[in-house]
C-alpha cells in the first residue's frame, strides 16, 4: 500500500479521495471540507499524515460550493461511500461547522462509529431551526435531502464541541443531541466559532486531531485540552472580552483585552 490518493468519487460538485497507510488497515478516518469564504473550486488539502502514521486510512470529502453537501450528486456520493466502507471494520470522523453537519449527514452511509464535531448544524431548514440566520445559503437548503432524522446513523456516538456563549451553536448542539442520544457535549467557553478556535490559536490542533483519531473519545478530554491552552490564546481572551462587555462587565472586559494585547506583544 502507498500514500497515493485513490479517487472514491469525482463529480462536478462533490469529491472524495482516499489515502492508505503503508501497512494493511481495517480502520478509516474521515474528514470533511468546512464552510469557506470563497467557494467555487476544490482545494487540495492532502492527506492527514497523523492518521496514516497511526495506521488508519484517510478519506477526505469536499463540496465545491457551500451547499452543506446537498446537491444533485449527493445520492451518487452516498453510494460510493457505502461501497468504500465495506473495506473497513471501523470508521471515525472529524468535522467543523458545515463539515460537522456533513459527518452527521453521511454517518449512516459511512456507518461511522465515532465522530468529533465542532460547532455543527443539525439543519438550515427554517421550519426546524427558525433562529438560524447566519448563512445566506440556507435559502437553498434541501429539507428532505438534508434531514438528519432520515440520513444520520441513529446510534451514532461522539462529541459535539461548541462555545456555549455562541447562542446559535448551543441551540444547534442541543437539537443534535435530542435527535442522537449517543452524542455528548464538550462546552468550551470563549472558544469562538468553530468552538475550538482558541485551541487552534494556541497551536493545539494536532492534539485535538489526536483525540479524534483515538477510539475512546471523551468530551472531558476535549474540555481539558481547552483548559490547558486557553491562557495562551489571544482568541480566547478577545472572545472573553466581547462576552463580558455585552454583559456590561466593563472591568472584566478591559482586563481580558489587556491580557490579549500582552500575548500579542509577547509573540515572536
Amino acid at each position: 500500500m502507498t500514500a497515493e490518493a485513490e479517487t472514491v468519487f469525482d463529480g462536478d460538485l462533490l469529491r472524495a479521495r482516499l489515502w492508505w497507510p503503508d501497512r494493511p488497515t481495517t480502520a478509516l478516518y474521515v474528514t470533511f471540507r468546512q464552510w469557506v469564504p470563497d467557494p467555487g473550486s476544490f482545494s487540495d488539502p492532502g492527506r492527514v499524515q497523523r492518521a496514516l502514521t497511526a495506521g488508519l486510512a484517510h478519506l477526505h470529502i469536499q463540496t465545491r460550493w457551500n451547499d452543506w453537501f446537498l446537491n444533485p450528486e449527493t445520492p451518487a456520493l452516498e453510494a460510493a461511500l457505502r461501497e468504500v466502507r465495506h473495506r473497513f471494520l471501523t470508521a471515525r470522523a472529524l468535522g467543523f461547522s458545515m463539515g460537522g453537519y456533513a459527518a452527521l449527514r453521511f454517518s449512516q452511509a459511512l456507518r461511522l462509529n465515532q465522530v468529533l464535531l465542532v460547532s455543527p448544524q443539525v439543519s438550515l431548514d427554517p421550519r426546524l431551526v427558525p433562529e438560524e440566520d447566519r448563512y445566506p445559503e440556507a435559502a437553498q437548503f434541501d429539507p428532505v435531502a438534508g434531514d438528519l432524522a432520515r440520513h444520520a446513523r441513529p446510534d451514532l456516538i461522539g462529541v459535539v464541541v461548541f462555545d456555549p456563549f455562541y447562542r446559535l451553536d448551543h441551540l444547534q448542539a442541543r437539537r443534535i443531541a435530542a435527535l442522537l442520544p449517543g452524542i455528548r457535549f464538550a462546552k468550551l467557553p470563549f472558544g469562538g466559532h468553530p468552538g475550538t478556535s482558541a485551541i487552534g490559536d494556541a497551536k493545539g490542533f494536532r492534539a485535538l486531531q489526536r483525540l479524534s483519531l483515538g477510539g475512546q473519545l471523551k468530551a472531558e478530554d476535549v474540555v481539558q485540552l481547552h483548559r490547558s491552552l486557553r491562557a495562551g490564546s489571544t482568541r480566547y481572551w478577545r472572545e472573553r472580552a466581547e462576552c463580558t462587555l455585552r454583559k456590561g462587565k466593563l472591568a472584566a472586559a478591559a482586563a481580558a483585552l489587556t491580557y490579549a494585547e500582552a500575548l500579542v506583544e509577547a509573540a515572536p
